[in-house]
């Protein structure tokens, strides 16, 4: 393996509650801006907080999926090696010690890259390497970065042997070790900017994360982590920062602005909760966003409680923007105070990589190439996704083939033997081809880039009725005699495609010119109509079986099998085996849109 790296860090400089200092030069603006009051100058003070968000392991502007540069219709760029010339370049021009570099979490899962880190070649084995997206922040010079829910999805060894690695702490307040209720990680940073002629600044970052990790990452948390609320915890924490002379308080919040949830009632807190924060807690200046993938430059929120304005930004996904906070402080009454805040997104397209990070990161880059490169086996003709939210495609069959033979073999000679294995899948890419020829490992991992595993769950006749209907809210209502647009008719309510599931095993109809809730039709079991009594062995990935996309019965049914061999690998697996990938090994017809009967294709 890669050797200009690997084995040896510095250790942050961050202390176990969480604090650091920083010596820092004075502003430009402190000294340039003093305006008189009286015959008294007023001390200001010039800061500006940069912040990512969503990385998900984009280090180079390069789709692993397509073994090519990235590119998509909007020119966008992505990866840290972009947001490290940004990055230089705003400290150029603010001084590197007026500036702070956050991040709002979902760092080490997304690409191949981060899978290749944790499963492949994985940092937690004995001598094994330091994470890429360590390595490159630590050189960036990140100050604190928020915990995701998708650092999880490895496991707490993972999580920590990357944490112990990182020259920075990761932070979050609301993750707590479920025995204690004290915090499991490092609930906030405090950095001390010096400032020529007046008191320094103190500010302070708290970190916040998702409670919804306590449902998708369940068999990695559950008796070990416990993730109460944003805004109960943001309550907690922010005065206590106040009390230690936080002159600015910024919030780096892995949770999304919308005040929305995708697991329904499970769970007593709102998934999207970063204005709420804002809204509820007195005493934040700002907020980093994440989670939700979307760009907001700048979103302005009122307290309620002091009416004073909280400034929100949250960037682009995968290092394609970076937000700036720009803050200007003046010191009276004997302290500092925020005289007004601004935020703003630069975009990672406007630049070329830091050859800084291209040198650092070049050999973990290749050795990843060169894996997902590996041919498997052969497609006897080109498989896609292009269709396949609305249309049963063969490519999806794949994956939910693969998944029942997977729980049939792990269920022979158990009580469950003789029950019939049915499965679910999502269309979770609209892009994804299998060409015909040689199969890759790339070309599996597109099909499937969620590093999702497998779960067995026992659910009735009626259940799966129930399941399939709430699952046909995701098309748009369509009377019988209107034109079809597909680019419409999904997505009903914002339901992303990963939150529509085809079953196979059953045969259905869905009536889209019929409101939601009464558009399952025919549903039948070998040939029969479907008994609402009989039982089924649902193959299931976990993010559905833990309440992922709140689905009705899954969560609660009984578990009778689970592993923690990712389902990607499991299809890699499958098509290794057979060696030639034929449709008429996994194809089948389960499903199909009608009006009245008609079918719509």
């Amino acid at each position: 393996m890669p050797l200009n790296r690997r084995k040896f860090l510095k250790k942050s400089a961050v202390t176990g509650a969480g604090v650091a200092l920083a010596s820092s030069v004075a502003a430009p603006a402190a000294q340039a801006a003093e305006a008189k009051k009286g015959s008294r100058p007023v001390k200001r003070y010039s800061l500006t907080v940069m912040g990512t968000t969503d990385l998900h392991g984009h280090i180079f502007n390069w789709d692993y999926f397509k073994d090519a540069e990235y590119t998509d219709a909007k020119g966008n760029a992505q990866g840290l090696a972009r947001v490290s010339t940004l990055v230089n370049q705003v400290r150029k021009e603010k001084g590197r010690g007026n500036t702070l570099l956050l991040d709002a979490g979902d760092t080490i899962q997304g690409t191949p890259l981060t899978y290749y880190y944790a499963k492949v070649d994985p940092i937690t084995a004995e001598g094994g390497p330091v994470h890429p997206m360590a390595a490159a922040m630590n050189a960036i010079g990140y100050d604190a970065v928020a915990l995701g829910n998708h650092e999880f999805n490895y496991g707490i060894e993972t999580l920590r042997k990357f944490e112990e690695q990182c020259d920075f702490p990761l932070l979050g307040a609301n993750a707590l070790d479920a025995k204690t209720l004290k915090p499991a990680f490092p609930p906030f940073f405090m950095k001390t900017f010096r400032v020529k002629g007046a008191p320094p600044v103190k500010v302070a970052v708290l970190g916040l994360t998702n409670p919804g990790i306590a449902i998708w990452d369940k068999a990695y948390v559950q008796g070990r982590l416990t993730f109460p609320g944003l805004e109960e915890q943001a309550a907690k924490w922010v005065p206590k920062l106040r009390s230690m002379g936080a002159d600015v308080v910024v919030v780096s919040a892995h949770s999304g602005s919308s005040g929305t949830s995708s697991y329904g009632d499970q769970l007593p807190y709102v998934e999207n909760s970063a204005a709420l924060v804002a809204q509820q807690v007195p005493g934040i200046d700002a907020i980093l966003v994440g989670h939700a993938h979307v760009e907001i430059p700048e979103l302005l929120v009122t307290n309620e409680k002091t009416g004073k304005t909280v400034v929100l930004s949250e960037p682009l996904a995968y290092a394609e923007r970076l937000s700036l906070f720009d803050f200007e402080l003046v010191f009276a009454k004997g302290r500092w105070a925020v005289e007004s805040v601004s935020a703003s997104v630069l975009n990672s397209n406007a630049v070329a990589d830091d050859p800084k990070i291209t040198k650092l990161l070049k050999d973990d880059h290749d050795v990843v190439v060169e894996y997902v490169n590996q041919v498997v086996g052969t497609a006897t003709e080109p498989l896609t996704t292009v269709d396949a939210r609305y249309r049963d495609a063969p490519i999806i069959d794949l994956i939910t083939k693969v998944q029942e033979d997977v729980v049939k073999a792990a269920l022979a000679g158990t009580e469950y033997a003789s029950v019939p294995v049915i499965a679910q899948a999502s269309p979770f890419s609209r892009t994804s081809e299998i060409p015909a020829g040689d199969v890759t490992i790339r070309d599996l991992s597109s099909l499937y880039v969620y590093d999702n595993t497998l779960v067995a769950k026992l659910m009735t006749g009626a259940q799966l009725k129930a399941y399939l209907e709430y699952s046909a809210q995701y098309f748009v209502q369509t009377a019988a005699d209107a034109a079809v647009d597909v680019e419409k008719l999904t997505n009903a309510g914002g339901r992303p495609d990963y939150n529509y599931d085809y079953v196979s095993g059953l045969t259905y109809e869905i009536d889209i010119a019929q409101a939601a809730g009464s558009r399952i039709r025919n549903v039948s079991y070998n040939g029969a109509a479907l008994d609402d009594a009989q039982q089924f062995v649902l193959a299931v990935n976990n993010y559905r079986a833990n309440g992922g996309g709140a689905f009705p019965h899954v969560a609660s049914a009984t578990e009778v099998w689970a592993e923690s061999t990712e389902i990607r690998t499991r299809i890699a697996e499958w098509v290794t085996a057979k060696g030639v990938l034929d449709p008429k090994d996994f194809a089948s017809v389960d499903w199909k849109l009608t009006r009245g009967g008609t079918p719509v294709f």
